[in-house]
């Protein structure tokens, strides 16, 4: 008679497990702040910091001396306008921190791209009055591609959701010859509450409206297989689903239909979650970081961006 308690003996257990969650697949989230000299706790995100163009390259240090591969930025301009001219400012904060991280350690620098922390609207692209201009945001997004891939970015992950954005970075970074830099599509985002302290975070809250007509609603499944198809027929090389944890079922679809490097954001509100309970004592925060990892890997993500990152690291597993 099978009896399936038998695989679950010490050691047994650990020899039997299907899904092995390694640092390699970890990528650690930072947001680089051009007004402070110093690191910044960040208030809803427990753990988590701001740091400023003087303290980013030791942090970069610190994760590669940990074993993390790679980190993605975020950027936080002196100055905001209508047309975020900061995102594509060669002099800029993102890339001041890419050229310095780049000049001190061997990591793979991914680059957020995208206008919402940097237009005074807070936005992900252009706008005329309160609407949001696709076609006209997209030569800006390859403006702002190509000033990253100059400053030494590896990868650059567009994460605007404008139609046809990897098309225009694609053809934008091939022109100005940076053909082996590589594009990470935010392809399927949704338009998430989990967001929430990301917006303290990087500062980057609108002024009116919400983001729900280009971000992907969260009832629709279908439609986010469309939108990776249309990214990877643009010239993506990887994809993303975000957020992680109530999307698995899509992490899982993207993974089987296009088998391409796929990647999930545990977005801030998924961290600030189990940290806000941990800290009243309501779980252990180790033991619920470590599983929601596990269960992101196991639903097919070949990459996870993650705030426990470093955490994760600390722990030699």
């Amino acid at each position: 008679m099978r009896r399936m308690r038998r695989l679950r003996a010490p050691r047994i257990r650990e020899m039997v497990a299907e899904t092995r969650l390694s640092c390699n697949d970890l990528v650690q989230p930072i947001f680089v702040d051009e007004r402070i000299s110093e690191p910044r706790a960040i208030e809803a995100m427990p753990g988590q910091f701001r740091e400023s163009l003087e303290s980013v390259a030791a942090q970069a240090q610190a994760l590669e001396d940990l074993g993390v591969p790679a980190v993605l930025l975020f950027g936080l301009p002196a100055l905001k306008d209508e047309m975020g001219s900061a995102a594509y400012d060669p002099h800029g904060i993102i890339q001041k921190a890419v050229a310095a991280i780049k000049e001190t350690t061997n990591l793979i620098v991914i680059t957020d791209l995208c206008l919402c922390e940097y237009t005074s609207h807070g936005h992900c692209g252009l706008v005329r009055g309160e609407k949001i201009l696709n076609d006209e945001t997209l030569p800006i997004l390859g403006e702002t591609a190509v000033s990253h891939a100059q400053a030494g970015a590896d990868i650059v992950a567009p994460s605007g959701m404008m139609d046809h954005m990897v098309q225009a970075i694609r053809t934008a970074l091939d022109l100005d010859g940076y053909k082996d830099t590589s594009i990470l599509s935010y392809s399927a985002k949704y338009a998430s509450t989990f967001y929430g302290p990301f917006r303290e975070a990087a500062e980057s809250g609108f002024a009116w409206g919400d983001r729900k007509g280009y971000q992907m609603n969260p009832a629709n499944f279908s439609e986010a297989l469309w939108e990776v198809q249309l990214d990877v027929e643009e010239g993506a090389d990887m994809v993303m689903v975000k957020p992680a944890m109530p999307y698995l079922d899509v992490v899982r679809a993207v993974k089987d239909m296009f088998a391409m490097p796929t990647a999930a954001y545990q977005v801030s509100g998924e961290y600030s979650m189990i940290a806000a309970a941990a800290k009243q004592g309501w779980l252990d925060e180790m033991s619920a970081f470590l599983e929601s990892l596990t269960c992101i890997k196991r639903a097919g993500a070949d990459m996870i961006i993650t705030y426990w990152a470093k955490e994760y690291a600390k722990l030699g597993l």
